[in-house]
């Protein structure tokens, strides 16, 4: 048969250049003569239609003899074990447990405000200071007082030790000392409500009252930020409480700082939310040179299943039927030239992940499932697999 396709073939390639070299395109070329050109080239034309009606006429003829010529083209993959894992995404937030804005705990005028935003500081500084309305003058008076209670208490308590003197007034002099001393140490403690100082090591990130402000108890003076302990926060569905606990493998995605890296779960919470249904997750993020910062948001991929041997294939290529079975085609009796038969085969389907699906039943390792393809052929019908 393609002897015959190539004879008739070259029989219309030389009528189309015709026989007589006097009128070939090149002699009519070189005679350069502008009218000759034209209706060589209309000839051509004529000759070139006529030549493509012929060859259509010949690959319907083939098409009617050649069985290989009527068969579907398609590409396969091998199926083989493999491991699939599964992941539940969700978004998160950066959170830290070091985030605080420090309010004034005693009313007044601002005094002293000795920090700027972006200075660093130590656990116990002074950052501010409120006027005390004259309490210092005050604890000054009664540590006065206090100490001529001690020496009172004190030449009493000798006088005691010898039997001289009555109880009543020993017993008057340490009252009265120890209510000096409890007075002066309430007085220290009110005091101490006027100076703000860092309850952390940390960075000032905002100077919320400038000084010269009146404030009072609950006024927000400065906020303190700790960026080296932080944690992602997020709200995992119960019906995940039991595949997602602490240890378990995170994938963290930063899109807006284009960082990506792997974390684990470092708590997991025991109380589930009753208004969403959710229970909470801690993941430990680093620093990064000070980028993550809190509140910022990331999306996250949670390791929630593990099959270590498992066949995986492209969803596309999965189908369903009108009773609801999933189905999909493999190559069957494939033949040392590529020839096969597709066999359409019922699976039962797992997880899926991205574009592709677990196959739990129906496929074996090593069969071969058409891809490209899988659409357009039928049960029973004859393919040639492309290489």
């Amino acid at each position: 048969m393609k002897k015959i396709y190539i004879t008739v073939i070259a029989s219309l390639v030389l009528l189309s250049c015709g026989g007589d070299k006097k009128n070939s395109t090149e002699a009519v070329i070189e005679k350069g003569d502008l009218t000759q050109l034209r209706a060589k080239r209309g000839e051509l034309i004529t000759q070139s239609d006529a030549l493509l009606a012929e060859i259509a006429k010949i690959d319907e003829a083939i098409g009617k003899l050649d069985e290989n010529h009527k068969l579907a083209l398609i590409t396969t993959i091998a199926a083989k074990d493999t491991v699939f894992n599964h992941y539940l995404e969700l978004q998160a937030t950066v959170q830290t447990k070091q985030n605080i804005v420090l309010n004034a705990e005693y009313g007044g005028v601002l005094q002293q405000v000795y920090v700027k935003e972006g200075q660093k500081v130590s656990k116990g500084q002074t950052l501010a200071k409120i006027d005390d309305g004259g309490l210092g003058s005050q604890l000054a008076q009664m540590e006065t007082q206090a100490a001529l209670a001690k020496t009172t208490f004190e030449r009493q308590q000798n006088l005691w030790n010898q039997k001289i003197g009555s109880e009543i007034q020993y017993l008057q002099a340490k009252t009265n000392y120890e209510a000096q001393v409890k007075a002066v140490s309430q007085m220290k403690a009110q005091i101490a409500k006027t100076v703000v100082r860092a309850p952390f090591s940390g960075t000032i990130d905002d100077i919320i009252t400038e000084k010269g402000s009146v404030v009072g108890p609950g006024t927000p003076i400065l906020r303190i930020v700790n960026l080296s302990d932080m944690y992602l926060e997020a709200e995992v569905p119960e019906k995940n409480i039991a595949t997602v606990k602490k240890g378990t493998e995170v994938i963290v995605d930063f899109p807006i700082l284009g960082e990506t890296f792997n974390a684990k779960v470092t708590q997991a919470s025991n109380y589930i939310n009753p208004a969403n249904r959710s229970f909470n997750i801690q993941i430990a993020v680093p620093s990064k040179n000070g980028q993550i910062k809190p509140n910022l948001t990331s999306k996250i991929q949670i390791k929630d299943y593990t099959n270590p041997k498992t066949i995986v294939v492209p969803i596309s290529i999965i189908s369903e039927n009108a009773e609801g079975e999933q189905y999909l085609y493999v190559a069957d009796n494939t033949t040392k030239d590529g020839q096969a038969t597709a066999k359409k085969v019922i699976v039962k389907t797992g997880l899926t992940q991205g574009n592709y699906a677990e196959i739990t039943e129906g496929i074996k390792n090593g069969d071969l499932v058409i891809s490209e393809g899988a659409r357009s052929v039928k049960d029973g019908q004859k393919v040639s697999i492309i290489k």
